[in-house]
């Protein structure tokens, strides 16, 4: 379904075939996880071009698809191949954010003008936006246990430990526990190291009082979760901390009341964003307000201002509005969701608690 879904996409942009070169892109059409290959597709016949160290996981992930023992030379095969595939003479186009220079000067060397590639942007990512019943349960499943490392957290954590010792807490416990990879490098960020939203783990002592900002997420079935929450360990040290804290939570409440498919980006992104600007924080609030989630942690489409395009049913986002004070600390609250007609599916369930 999926691949004769793009077929009717790249007819439609008058190409004959297509290469496909992006990782989540080629797992997406194929179910090949391997790290090097390249989906070759034509009107009537599908091929995976690789080396020799995934010929037999092809054969094993990829039953529907041709196996081509290319080795490690695909741009000097590459014009036979395509012409053995009927491609010779035609349009064939390919992935222009995910091609080096370098890989497109090599392969134009091959095909010496016998057939024309043409760069194309988004085309597979266009289908990947939508997710199915099995995606979204796959999802689903990675949700479930960053919400589970989160109660881990929130009951093993105390004042004296470092940032770094959290961060390797939580992916023990995540891999312990059914995860294949991190869905990326844990966020745990202390103190005034909380006003930068990707800052990194360090050896900072974790204290009482401050904004703990903890942003995870792992790999379950090939998908991705996300997962923010920021607290304090006991009482705050100072009053300005419930304020930002509960208007960062308004702010996502408003957003997940209000957002369905069918709203742009912009428009859901203002829903969160008027309520930091109603409370005066609007100039601390730089990034947007949700992204894409699914086999990469980090793809179309997009809750935010720089992002005009509809959201369909189905996407499933992140919803994590934050408000970053320099010097003081920051506070961002994190859920995903799936985009539904009438409304947010909210998938997370972590505790939204401002003192643990």
């Amino acid at each position: 379904m999926r691949l004769e879904k793009f077929r009717q996409l790249i007819a439609e942009a008058d190409l004959d075939g297509f290469l496909v070169t992006q990782p989540e892109n080629r797992c997406y059409l194929s179910g090949f996880t391997g790290s090097n290959g390249v989906l070759i597709i034509a009107p009537e016949r599908q091929a995976l071009a690789t080396d020799s160290r995934y010929y037999e996981q092809v054969r094993q992930q990829c039953p529907d698809w041709e196996l081509i023992e290319v080795g490690y030379d695909f741009s000097g095969a590459m014009l036979d191949l395509l012409r053995e595939l009927g491609l010779g003479g035609r349009a064939v186009g390919f992935e222009a954010q995910h091609t080096t220079v370098t890989t497109l000067q090599a392969w134009e060397r091959a095909v010496a003008g016998h057939l024309k590639l043409t760069q194309t942007e988004g085309a597979v990512e266009t289908l990947r936006m939508e997710k199915d019943a099995a995606e979204i349960a796959r999802i689903k499943k990675a949700v479930a246990l960053a919400d589970e490392a989160y109660a881990h957290i929130v009951a093993w954590i105390r004042p004296g430990l470092t940032e770094a010792q959290v961060a390797w807490e939580l992916e023990t416990y995540l891999r312990m526990h059914g995860a294949s990879a991190l869905s990326f490098e844990s966020i745990v960020a202390s103190g005034p190291n909380s006003a930068m939203p990707h800052a990194r783990a360090s050896d900072r002592v974790i204290l009482a009082g401050e904004p703990i900002t903890l942003d995870f997420g792992c790999v379950v079935d090939g998908y991705c979760s996300d997962l923010t929450r920021t607290f304090c360990l006991g009482e705050p040290a100072d009053e300005q901390y419930f304020k930002v804290w509960h208007t960062v939570l308004a702010a996502q409440e408003a957003a997940e009341a209000g957002a369905k498919a069918g709203m742009t980006g912009e428009a859901v992104d203002k829903l969160a964003r008027d309520v930091i600007k109603a409370a005066g924080y609007d100039q601390y609030f730089g990034h947007g307000l949700g992204h894409g989630v699914g086999l990469a942690v980090h793809e179309p489409p997009r809750f935010s201002f720089t992002y005009p395009g509809e959201i369909n049913s189905g996407a499933v986002m992140t919803v994590e509005p934050g408000i970053y004070l320099p010097g003081w600390g920051g506070i961002r609250i994190e859920d995903m969701v799936v985009v539904r007609e009438q409304g947010l599916e909210i998938l997370t369930t972590a505790a939204k608690q401002a003192v643990v």
